[in-house]
């Protein structure tokens, strides 16, 4: 099934909730406004937690698919904090090489308790941007061989489009190959 723009429903389906005022949607939404961009953002039929199940619902490659990743990154001293990886869909994070080229002891794969705490939303809706705070992230470089790329809005129902280029500059994020 084709998802359709935010508040637009085919005539043989029942409407969905409109979740644009989904307050972590609304912080999606609010920050991408504050960069000037206006975004195709979607609401699918049912809900997508993986890279694969919103790479069926949109028509596109996995690859196509700005996975947001939160792990914690281990400083030399100690301190841990969080880290986003925009990956691609079609990735598996390598997180020593991550650490090792971000001069961290360790990356390892948060749990969604702290996902929830550092990002404001769940697991399968977390969004590159619309944080309580910035966190610090690395873009994956093989999302630049994509025209668009999409990305989770907030919320597991809602995606947006945007580029490789757009998420370098609204996240602050630095390029880098995670595979």
């Amino acid at each position: 099934m084709s998802p359709e723009p935010v508040g637009v429903a085919p005539e043989d389906t029942p409407p969905q909730r409109d979740l644009t005022a989904h307050p972590r949607v609304s912080a999606v939404l609010e920050t991408l406004a504050l960069h000037h961009i206006r975004p195709d953002l979607r609401q699918l039929p049912d809900a997508v937690r993986t890279a694969r199940a919103a790479a069926d619902a949109l028509g596109v490659t996995p690859a196509e698919i700005a996975n947001s990743l939160v792990f914690v990154s281990v400083a030399p001293d100690g301190r841990s904090a969080p880290l986003l990886v925009l990956a691609s869909g079609g990735h598996r994070v390598d997180t020593a090489k991550v650490a090792g080229l971000l001069g961290l002891s360790s990356v390892e794969q948060a749990d969604p308790d702290f996902v929830r705490e550092h990002t404001g939303m769940a697991i399968g809706g977390v969004a590159p941007i619309g944080h309580p705070t910035r966190i610090r992230t690395v873009v994956d470089a093989s999302l630049g061989r994509y025209d668009t790329v999409w990305a989770a809005a907030g919320h597991s129902h809602t995606v947006f489009a945007t580029t490789y280029e757009e998420l370098l500059r609204i996240t602050f994020g630095q390029s880098m190959d995670v595979a």
